[in-house]
């Protein structure tokens, strides 16, 4: 059976072309025409001409600023052409996924026939390990969780930005990724709001993706824009989903959490100075601590938290 004609897909790429080499050309090759948009997040000379001339071989529509919009804001632009050329079924892809026509094509189908749900695969690593098959937030300790035994579709659930398909309707209705985010926590977020408008998450544990690493990249080195938001973004989506007696305990738990994120960044990777790291850290705190405060010293008019219009329906028509 062929893809849909008004299936989309948004992928956002920062450097590492090859990435899109590997995963994206065969899959592009069976999508109808403009519907496979790429936004390249500037990140150097060499890889915008790179990622260009795939672009421009593969007749995929390029979208290349001329900064780092950051991931939230560079798939609402996708999302917003591929909106534009009729597509009500998106897939939000990282370009380090790799996935097949048939997986594509039962979450579309799935998608169609459940237009008020956020879907996610199965998503593995290429040795076969579990990379992602569910998450939930733990309110109590103040953080994400990705064990096996972490359900999506539980009340604290979320879904992974990674490979994440999403009818249009829900998309308007959501009005897409919170761009405050920049990076980090914005498909947490995005997953709230989509159960608070009345919506519901799954993950197909019988569709599996593989999700790879470039062959110039490593992952055990993270960048300090990632460290600074992982610290930053966690306040914010605790000031903007969570009670007043939670959003205290999620910032006196910081500092600890700041610290996992230094240590699992650093895990495994080769000597690097930790300098930058943990000032990214600290600032990053410092600016959630900033919003936090700022929410509770706030009255309770808590309008661009909660979703009561969204809220009041179930369902996407």
């Amino acid at each position: 059976m062929p893809l849909p004609p008004d299936l989309g897909i948004v992928v956002v790429a920062y450097g590492f072309p090859d990435l899109l080499e590997q995963n994206l050309v065969g899959l592009g090759r069976t999508m109808h025409r403009g519907r496979v948009v790429v936004v390249d997040n500037f990140s150097g000379l060499a890889q915008r001409e790179a990622t260009t001339a795939i672009c421009e071989r593969e007749g995929w529509t390029l979208l290349a600023p001329g900064l780092d919009l950051g991931f939230a804001a560079a798939v609402n632009a996708g999302v917003r052409l591929l909106r534009s050329r009729g597509c009500r079924l998106l897939l939000v892809l990282d370009p380090a996924v790799r996935i097949d026509e048939p997986a594509l094509l039962a979450l579309a189908q799935d998608c169609a026939a459940n237009p008020q749900r956020l879907i996610s695969p199965r998503i593995v690593r290429p040795d076969g390990t579990l990379w992602f098959g569910g998450g939930t937030v733990d309110i109590r300790r103040g953080r994400t969780l990705t064990t096996r035994a972490a359900d999506s579709s539980a009340p604290d659930g979320w879904l992974s930005g990674a490979c994440l398909m999403i009818h249009a309707g829900l998309w308007d209705w959501l009005d897409g990724f919170d761009e405050s985010y920049f990076l980090q926590w914005e498909d947490v977020d995005l997953s709230w709001r989509c159960v608070a408008a009345g919506g519901s998450l799954a993950v197909r544990e019988d569709i599996r993706v593989v999700r790879g690493e470039s062959s110039g990249r490593s992952p055990a080195l993270p960048s300090p824009l990632r460290i600074y938001s992982a610290c930053r973004n966690r306040l914010a989506f605790a000031a903007r989903h969570l009670s007043r007696r939670h959003l205290i305990r999620w910032l006196l738990l910081s500092p600890a959490y700041a610290m996992e994120v230094l240590r699992s960044g650093s895990h495994g990777g080769p000597a690097r100075p930790r300098g930058p790291l943990v000032a990214a850290a600290v600032r990053g705190t410092a600016a959630g601590v900033v919003l936090a405060v700022r929410m509770l010293t706030t009255p309770l008019t808590r309008t661009d938290v909660s979703l009561p219009a969204m809220a009041a329906k179930s369902a996407v028509r």
